[in-house]
């Protein structure tokens, strides 16, 4: 096979020699076509990509494929070789066909590689062996024992040996996940958790010396994200929240941000989730530390975690209790935090805080301090239509509530106000837009609600131009 790696130096030099002849242009142009070409071997291939192997590997048919290659045709469902079709043999403990590598083909192809570097092959780098699952569930079960042991040195010795298989490659990480890694970590925490709290004094949450497998523990399970339910309920645990939120409070920002990660685990994959989330909520501090979290973000990711618990703490069912921590985070400052951070915020980050402020203004007091706000109004109607059909149908409904919601100070009513402001920042044209353009029932209704008030007040001021909506000034 002739591959596409070429060497021009020859015809340049041919080229400079028939120029320094005075050759005519005939002779210059056959000179410049003269190109070596490169024959790579054929057992250098493999067999399915037909390309240069980087990590060859031989399965029991004896035929050799690049590791990358076979393993996405096994991942594929195949259990059969691609060149014999004969059925590959399977390890015992293990679905997972034999993969052995092949290190002579392998450096064989490196030698061939630093020959040919003049024209521009690059020597492959010698691969990583991927971890078996034989030595991942060796690893795992080091874990749960000197966990449940209270060993806090053999345990940081296995996690920081899973950390680096895990970071290798997206192969080692599918193997530890397939093994249980998840459920053995969370099961890892609570256990540590367990002894700290049974030997600490009664003023402290963590004893110190398992502050450091709480955040070895914590760095590596996001990678094991989705957890499985199991792995849920045990992370998901009050004792283990009440050590996650500790850890939030007063850890680093690399531990504060795998906690709230942890913590947007447990309250957005669970079944049961909204107990867990009632059940973080009421622990001393957390609304605190999600709230300065939010205030005063560390990175995109925290942030984004945080809004996702701070809508499910704001979307639990109405029960006093719920209404109540609701007002705490009112109170905290948290209404003009979500209006500041709305105004220049991506499409991901408007999304979750307009669904946080449609879930605050489900009580009395989100509504009153929402209405304090000069902006928010300005704000939502800027955001219709421009971000996501989420987002648009989250700020109909807020704009709905703000607006409908008459608000008695001194028996005196602002809601006018409100609606003649909402006029002149354009909302009647987009909510028009919206309706043209389709939309979901409930968005629909509300929106023609807040058309039929916003058209009670239009008279107040000239919003619309009459040459292009000269049929709206009708009145419905």
């Amino acid at each position: 096979m002739i591959s596409s790696w070429r060497r021009r130096r020859a015809a340049r030099r041919a080229q400079k020699v028939v120029l320094m002849a005075g050759s005519s242009d005939e002779e210059e142009a056959a000179a410049s076509d003269q190109v070596e070409l490169l024959t790579m071997p054929n057992h250098f291939q493999c067999p399915i990509s037909l390309d240069l192997m980087k990590d060859p590997v031989t399965l029991s048919t004896g035929i050799t494929y690049d590791r990358g290659s076979i393993e996405k045709w096994i991942e594929s469902g195949n259990m059969t070789c691609p060149v014999t079709n004969q059925p590959l043999s399977i390890r015992s403990l293990d679905v997972s066909p034999i993969c052995i590598p092949n290190h002579a083909i392998r450096r064989m192809i490196q030698d061939w590689c630093v020959e040919n570097c003049s024209f521009g092959i690059e020597r492959i780098p010698t691969p990583r062996i991927p971890v078996s699952p034989m030595d991942a569930s060796e690893i795992l079960n080091n874990i749960a024992s000197t966990s449940s042991r209270g060993d806090r040195q053999g345990c940081i010795q296995s996690l920081a040996k899973f950390k680096s298989l895990v970071r290798e490659s997206e192969r080692n990480k599918r193997c530890f996940v397939t093994h249980g890694a998840g459920t053995v970590l969370s099961s890892a925490f609570k256990e540590f958790y367990n002894s700290s709290s049974s030997s600490s004094s009664s003023s402290s949450l963590l004893q110190e010396n398992n502050v450091i497998v709480f955040e070895e523990i914590l760095s590596v399970l996001p990678s094991m994200f989705p957890l499985d339910e199991d792995a849920r309920s045990q992370l998901g645990s009050p004792i283990a929240m009440h050590c996650i939120v500790s850890l939030m409070r007063s850890a680093g920002l690399c531990t504060r941000r795998n906690s709230v990660l942890a913590l947007k685990e447990i309250v957005s994959s669970s079944d049961s989730g909204g107990n867990q989330v009632e059940a973080l909520a009421v622990i001393d501090g957390a609304l605190e530390a999600i709230f300065e979290l939010i205030k005063e973000p560390i990175c995109p990711t925290a942030t984004k975690a945080s809004l996702v618990i701070t809508y499910h703490i704001t979307t639990l069912h109405p029960t006093p209790t719920n209404e109540r921590i609701i007002n705490r985070l009112v109170e905290m400052g948290l209404v003009n935090l979500l209006v500041e951070t709305l105004i220049d915020a991506d499409k991901s980050i408007s999304e979750k805080v307009l669904g946080v402020l449609n879930g605050i203004c489900n009580t009395e007091l989100g509504i009153h301090t929402a209405y304090d706000n000069s902006l928010v109004i300005a704000v939502l109607v800027k955001k219709l239509l421009r971000v996501s059909d989420l987002a648009t149908d989250f700020s109909v409904s807020i704009l709905w509530k703000l607006l409908t919601t008459r608000i008695s100070r001194n028996e005196n009513e602002v809601g006018d106000d409100a609606l003649v402001e909402a006029l002149q920042v354009g909302a009647f044209q987009k909510l028009l837009l919206i309706l043209q353009v389709g939309c979901g029932e409930s968005t629909k209704e509300k929106a023609t609600e807040l058309m039929k008030l916003l058209n009670l007040h239009r008279d107040r001021l000239e919003c619309i131009d009459s040459q292009d909506f000269k049929d709206l000034k009708r009145p419905f």
